[in-house]
């Protein structure tokens, strides 16, 4: 009897133990369940943290690309080129950022993408600062030849003026200028012979001798002489063939026209001149002389 009522107790003991471990079994499936749970949680809190931050160092380089560019350096072609190739990287990113769905390589990849593209942007960055003070140090070269340049032009026209005076004065200094002249007047007899004359009537031509005052820088040779006589009446006698000459900065018409050969000796030197209207007129006639420019200087005759 003690046998029969002992197996339904160790029945119901053995169920008991079934139920605990059971019982047991389901909590520590909940536990598991409950931390996948919590480590799902965290893991997706964590992409879309780095996701944010990923996104504000996509902002912060473009944004720093905007600012380099805004300073209106001029880029050269691999700078240019290095500048595409950033904004294209940076489109690509926000691109795969924009999907809201990254696997942890891709994360972890485009972290490796904006680190790369940081250190990119900073060369960059430093590539143009770079080129901004070339250009800088090449625009001060750039003005302070362009003051040098002015400068150099003004001694330039003020030594051009200078000369252009000296050389106005070498020229005036080296004209040629009368120390002694006089004026014979004479006939001609039919033998040929000359005789000077103080009379109108008779006289045909004139002499005019004269020599020149010394000077050592005067052009030694030909000079050309130009010759103006005013007749009593205070007009120019002008031949039919005359022509004119430049003297003192003008233009003047001459009655005969030589020259004669300057050697700074003090030699005499006669023009005759034959008068084509006949008669002479009564009166005093003017005679100037001019060479080199300028006037050498004036004498004149009178006839009765």
């Amino acid at each position: 009897m003690e046998n029969q009522s002992g197996q339904p107790s160790k029945k119901n003991s053995n169920v008991i133990y079934f139920l605990i471990v059971v019982v047991l079994a389901l909590l520590g499936t909940d536990v598991y369940l409950y931390l996948q749970k919590n480590k799902s949680d965290i893991k997706v809190v964590y992409q879309h943290d780095e996701q944010t931050r990923l996104q504000t160092e996509l902002d912060s380089l473009e944004s720093q690309i905007e600012q380099v560019n805004a300073g209106k350096a001029k880029m050269s072609q691999q700078m240019q080129a290095k500048n595409d190739s950033l904004r294209a990287k940076i489109k690509v990113l926000r691109t795969q950022l924009a999907k809201g769905k990254l696997t942890h390589a891709e994360l972890v990849k485009a972290q490796e993408d904006v680190k790369q593209l940081r250190y990119f942007v900073t060369k960059y960055t430093a590539d143009i600062e770079e080129l901004k003070k070339q250009n800088q140090s090449l625009t001060t070269e750039r003005d302070t030849l362009k003051t040098s340049l002015a400068t150099v032009a003004k001694k330039a026209d003020t030594l051009t003026k200078q000369n252009q005076d000296l050389d106005a004065k070498v020229k005036v200094a080296q004209a040629l200028k009368l120390a002694t002249a006089n004026v014979v007047a004479y006939k001609i007899k039919g033998s040929g012979k000359e005789v000077d004359v103080s009379r109108a009537g008779p006289a045909k031509k004139i002499k005019i001798n004269f020599t020149v005052a010394s000077n050592s820088i005067a052009i030694k040779g030909l000079h050309d002489v130009y010759v103006r006589i005013i007749d009593p009446t205070g007009n120019l006698i002008t031949p039919v063939d005359g022509g004119t000459f430049s003297a003192d900065n003008q233009d003047l018409q001459y009655t005969y026209k030589t020259s004669i050969d300057f050697k700074d000796d003090g030699s005499l030197y006669t023009i005759d001149w034959v008068n084509p209207n006949l008669p002479f007129q009564k009166g005093t006639y003017t005679v100037l002389l001019y060479a080199d420019a300028g006037t050498m200087g004036k004498t004149g005759f009178t006839l009765k």
